[in-house]
């Protein structure tokens, strides 16, 4: 296949990212978490209320929030934050409450901090309510069965595991949830873009003709991890990290393509039965982190299908992030950049703007927000969303991906779905645990070795 021009412009600029949607700025609040203090039941204005806990309060669960007390589905409140870092708690607390003034009403006794905050956050909770899972994916599949287990409605966001084994605690927690009738929303939003709702139809009537390859492309310019400063604390300097350690999130092939990889399998309507990789770091490279800068997948589909995943994460290269499907009939675009809704089919096998035969109508909302209208609508509605079962295996189809290039060998669906390995028992971690891996004597975290590494 030639390699694609440069995708034409999207019709419109592309919404703005759940990172992107509250701007993290301004000095910290002062603010503490009181551990062991009893909390009394909140109690809402309104009885229709959804209160929420955010268990995680980085941008990417920040926004998430922005989402929800943005909803017409609403009204939603934020009553409980947790978090690892204090700073990162009070910097969200306070963005929040300069958007969202009075939707916000989190004094600092439902401020926690520390690795078991997530449970006093939930506990502040009552049934109808969310809370909202928005931590490294390491520690998903914990706070999951925790929200389950409470009874309470769940927001997760990406990446859902770092490993197949959290991917099955997620699955088993899933089912749990569904025989309670929980309402959970998965954070890859994109399933919520009518415009793509909209090109699948037309796929399923035939008008691209069979599938019969599709090319996801998210190259960009990537960054490097320095060594840890002498000063911070190795486990919690690890997880602070927000790709560069894979235990903890999965890496920056998960973070980053977990929704090509998404989009790939809802184009085929199925899972991939192998993927087979390559990729690499760049030369004289002085990256701490784990990951490497180039990654390349070959998904291999039950017909036969090739599916190409690209991610490349380095300055100074030729960037594209789309995803093109080609039917027997025709091309089509099905992403564009960040996540925008470039949805068209062409004409032929030709991508370009004076190719396009069908576009789809602009989108009123951006995904981000379409994501939480519909799973707040469910709630009040009670209709079934479980969106568990789709999203856990789309990440265990990444995963699958990674592994094929840090191990160097192809890995099977059946292989995936077997797998019980977990890079570490994040159930054990407390503040004195011993960190799952170690740095070098320049700072390095162990790097895959093609040949000799293992994580499925």
């Amino acid at each position: 296949m030639a390699k694609t021009p440069n995708p034409p412009p999207s019709p419109a600029s592309p919404a703005p990212t759940r990172r992107q949607f509250i701007g993290l700025g301004g000095g910290a609040m002062a603010a503490s978490a009181l551990a062991g203090v009893a909390l009394p039941h909140v109690h809402a204005a309104e009885d229709n209320t959804i209160r929420l806990a955010i268990i995680g309060c980085g941008p990417r669960g920040t926004g998430a929030v922005g989402n929800a007390l943005s909803s017409p589905n609403g009204p939603c409140k934020l009553i409980a934050m947790a978090d690892l870092f204090e700073e990162k708690l009070n910097k969200a607390h306070q963005a929040l409450s300069t958007e969202f003034a009075d939707k916000i009403d989190v004094p600092p006794e439902r401020r926690f901090l520390g690795f078991d905050a997530y449970k006093k956050a939930m506990d502040c909770l009552r049934p109808g309510d969310v809370a909202l899972l928005t931590t490294r994916a390491a520690f998903r599949s914990t706070h999951l069965d925790h929200a389950v287990a409470k009874g309470v409605n769940i927001f997760m966001e990406k990446s859902f595991a770092a490993d197949p084994g959290g991917i099955k605690r997620v699955l088993k927690a899933g089912k749990a949830a569904a025989a309670k009738n929980l309402k959970v929303a998965c954070g890859l939003q994109c399933r919520h873009s009518p415009a793509r709702q909209a090109m699948i139809a037309k796929i399923r009537d035939g008008a691209m003709g069979d599938l019969i390859l599709i090319r996801a492309y998210r190259m960009m310019t990537g960054a490097m991890m320095g060594p840890r400063k002498p000063d911070a604390d190795e486990l919690l300097w690890q997880i602070r990290q927000p790709v560069a350690v894979l235990w903890s999130s999965g890496g920056k092939w998960m973070e980053n393509m977990i929704h090509q990889v998404d989009e790939c399998c809802w184009l085929k309507d199925s899972w991939p039965v192998a993927a087979h990789g390559l990729g690499g770091r760049v030369p004289q490279s002085t990256d701490c982190s784990q990951n490497v800068d180039d990654y390349s997948i070959e998904y291999t589909f039950a017909d036969g299908t090739k599916a190409l995943v690209n991610g490349r994460f380095s300055p100074k290269c030729y960037n594209e992030f789309a995803t093109y499907v080609h039917g027997a009939k025709c091309a089509g675009q099905f992403s564009g950049e960040t996540h925008a809704a470039t949805v068209q089919i062409y004409k032929d096998q030709r991508i370009g703007p004076e190719h396009i035969a069908w576009r789809a109508d602009k989108e009123k909302a951006s995904p981000w927000q379409a994501e939480w209208d519909n799973f707040l609508e469910s709630i009040r509605k009670d209709r079934p969303h479980n969106e568990v079962e789709r999203s856990a295996l789309a990440n265990l189809a990444a995963i699958m991906g990674r592994a094929a290039v840090h191990c160097a060998r192809i890995i099977t669906w059946e292989e995936a779905m077997a797998s019980d390995f977990r890079f570490c028992d994040v159930d054990a971690l407390t503040p004195k645990s011993q960190p799952p891996i170690m740095p070098d004597a320049q700072g390095r975290y162990p790097a895959p070795v093609p040949g000799q590494w293992t994580e499925i």
